[in-house]
């Protein structure tokens, strides 16, 4: 029976009291600081450090003091030696907060990537080599992630099925939400299958063999943790119904219950109107109307304007006087095709439909093409371990410009406490690991030349 731990009832108030904004800034600040190995700041070091969190307001040290005396006061910071540094509780608020964070600003998504991950990880663990603990670890982190993923999406999905959008709006939401429902559903079937066959093949001490290799001390609760962990993969793969049949399940109808609420939509837009209602309203309208008024009502509902040529002119109209009456001025040529189809000029026969075939198979060749490029620049990219961008020699334009584009990605990244930048790209197939190194880099394509740090990357496929 899993024990459910209670949470300090001070752990968040400093969220919600007076100087919140400064107090949540402050405890990043010491945050920041645990992750870069800092333990312990002085009044001096906290004011720096609120520059690095994003506080840009000056900070008075007697506000400083204050809000670290509230913090202490609700056990989240300790103090010794005019030095400060954060508690345990102070460490879990700090965590709170930046998983909320993430929460507030991430959306779900359904990655066929990490499908592949799982497989593969199972497939590695079938044989005990000394990567057991970390393809273990590795294979949590995957389920913990398509866990995470799938919820914030299905919450996303209902949020998106209950507020109220215009047609163009939902349109557009519809045909990339559907489109991609459809391509995760189609490939869904065939991983749960590999994966649920991975599963059967799996040793049964694989924990103990992982724990052995990586040279655990003796841990009742990680042996607890990784059979949780473990029952957990088997409920999402393995049982029957898995929680994958249940996803598959409710991918389904989030594409049906899209496809109604867009018939819905447009069927109140193209609804025909209650002729009777219109005749009532309109007679409530001729009732309140003055007679210049009603006449002008008239025209509007029934269209029975004056004769369709009156709007034609003299081909010079200044040469005739405003006052001069009708009779006395030239005619104007009325186009006989006026009175048969309303209108002056004379309408051609309706072209004929192109022929779009050819089109459809242009576009697929260049969707399969440009696809075939993908593959190979990934193949180019991915080292075999950490290089410098200096030894890259070889690349083309094409496949330089993706790998500037997983750069550009970590350098926007947070340094980890070793100072290794993480990123990834849109679908998860690929990361880097970029760590500052000294030296230059020039590298040549077929478009010029390009010359920067030489940073040391590490490119693999997830």
């Amino acid at each position: 029976m899993t024990k459910s731990h209670r949470v300090p009832a001070d752990l968040f108030r400093f969220t919600t009291a007076e100087g919140a904004e400064l107090h949540t800034a402050v405890l990043r600040a010491f945050g920041l600081a645990n992750e870069r190995l800092e333990t312990s700041l002085a009044l001096d070091d906290v004011q720096l450090r609120l520059k690095d969190v994003g506080w840009a307001e000056q900070v008075t040290d007697e506000e400083l003091t204050k809000s670290l005396s509230a913090l202490r006061q609700w056990g989240l910071v300790e103090s010794t030696q005019h030095r400060y540094g954060l508690t345990k509780h102070g460490e879990a608020a700090y965590a709170g907060v930046q998983h909320a964070i993430q929460t507030l600003t991430s959306s779900g998504a359904l990655q066929t990537a990490v499908l592949d991950a799982i497989a593969d990880r199972l497939t590695e663990l079938q044989t005990p080599t000394k990567r057991a603990f970390a393809a273990l670890m590795e294979l949590e982190g995957h389920v913990e992630t398509l866990q995470t993923n799938t919820a914030r999406f299905n919450a996303d999905l209902q949020r998106l099925l209950k507020e109220e959008h215009d047609l163009a709006t939902f349109q557009d939401v519809k045909r990339t939400t559907i489109t991609y429902l459809k391509d995760f559903i189609a490939g869904l079937d065939a991983r749960k299958h590999r994966i649920r066959d991975a599963i059967g093949k799996i040793p049964t001490n694989v924990h103990e063999q992982a724990k052995e290799g990586a040279g655990l001390f003796q841990d009742e609760d990680w042996l607890r943790q990784r059979t949780e962990r473990w029952l957990n993969l088997k409920a999402w793969f393995h049982d029957t119904p898995s929680k994958a049949d249940e996803l598959q399940d409710v991918a389904r109808k989030a594409i049906v219950q899209l496809l109604r609420v867009l018939d819905r939509i447009s069927e109140q837009k193209k609804r025909p109107t209650n002729t009777a209602a219109d005749f009532k309203a309109l007679a409530h309208w001729f009732a309140k109307s003055t007679e210049d008024e009603a006449h002008e009502l008239f025209n509007a509902a029934f269209g029975l304007w004056p004769a369709r040529h009156a709007h034609l002119a003299h081909a010079d109209g200044e040469l005739i006087p405003s006052g001069e009456p009708w009779a006395n001025t030239p005619p104007v040529e009325v186009s006989p095709q006026l009175r048969t189809t309303g209108k002056q000029e004379h309408i051609g026969s309706t072209g004929k439909i192109r022929d779009v075939e050819h089109i459809r198979r242009n576009r697929r060749e260049q969707a399969e093409k440009e696809r075939a490029e993908l593959e190979h620049a990934w193949r180019q990219i991915q080292t075999d371990g950490p290089v410098r961008i200096s030894t890259l020699t070889s690349l083309d334009h094409d496949t330089f410009h993706r790998l500037i584009d997983l750069v550009g990605r970590a350098l926007g990244s947070d340094p980890d406490s070793t100072g290794t930048r993480v990123a990834g790209t849109t679908d998860g197939r690929m990361q880097i690991n970029l760590r500052n190194a000294r030296g230059w880099a020039t590298i040549t394509t077929q478009k010029g030349t390009l010359s920067g740090p030489d940073y040391v990357i590490d490119v693999q496929s997830r």
